[in-house]
């Protein structure tokens, strides 16, 4: 498998599953500040333009929700979501939605705003980014109060959405949010700063 990121990006928790399963992959880096997620080789096989990207032996694959279904249930002595339970796995990707269809969007109102509005529209930008530190709270709240079971979001198991949390968590001083608001949320992105495979995709990645 060939995987393409990009560090700081989401990409970060479909890597940590690639790490964590013990997969054989290649990791191939994304400068997006040389806007190589823009160059026509990488369009011509992911149209996109972004990151997370997988090639696998069977095509490729791409956004996160998809690829760390994909890892977890290719792996599944790894236990990362609860293959033989339809319900459960679907709450799990639930979870990871709201994550990638609601806060991830939140958050690229501070940096990506051109994507809603014109570039040149500089108060609207701006205006959108005032109220992203508003949007992220409340979100972040309804996580805190509504979904995470504790000790990890699942409950007692460590699944794919605690890595793609706490890769969102990582933009929350960016974004002017105190992550300690949010006991559970801080508690289990300390846990995860500990982990020794999170550890290694961070050197990887050179955050």
């Amino acid at each position: 498998m060939i995987f393409f990121y990009a560090p700081n990006a989401c990409s970060f928790a479909s890597h940590l599953a690639l790490e964590h399963v013990g997969a054989s992959y290649e990791a191939h880096r994304l400068d997006f500040s040389k806007n190589e997620q823009r160059d026509d080789k990488y369009l011509a096989m992911n149209p996109k333009g972004r990151v997370p990207a997988l090639m696998t032996d069977q095509g490729l694959l791409t956004e996160n929700i998809a690829i760390l279904a994909y890892i977890a249930q290719s792996y599944p002595e790894a236990k990362l979501v609860p293959v033989n339970d339809p319900f459960q796995f679907a709450r799990v990707q639930a979870f990871n939605s709201y994550l990638s269809s609601t806060v991830h969007v939140a958050h690229a109102h501070n940096y990506r705003g051109y994507r809603w509005v014109e570039a040149d529209d500089t108060h609207s930008i701006e205006a959108m980014k005032a109220k992203v530190p508003s949007t992220m709270s409340e979100c972040f709240e309804l996580i805190e109060s509504t979904m995470i079971e504790g000790p990890w979001v699942m409950g007692d198991n460590y699944t794919i959405c605690d890595m793609y949390l706490f890769t969102i968590c990582q933009w929350l001083e960016g974004d002017k949010v105190d992550i300690n608001q949010f006991p559970k949320v801080a508690n289990l992105f300390q846990s995860m700063n500990e982990d020794e495979v999170v550890k290694r995709v961070k050197a990887k990645e050179l955050l």
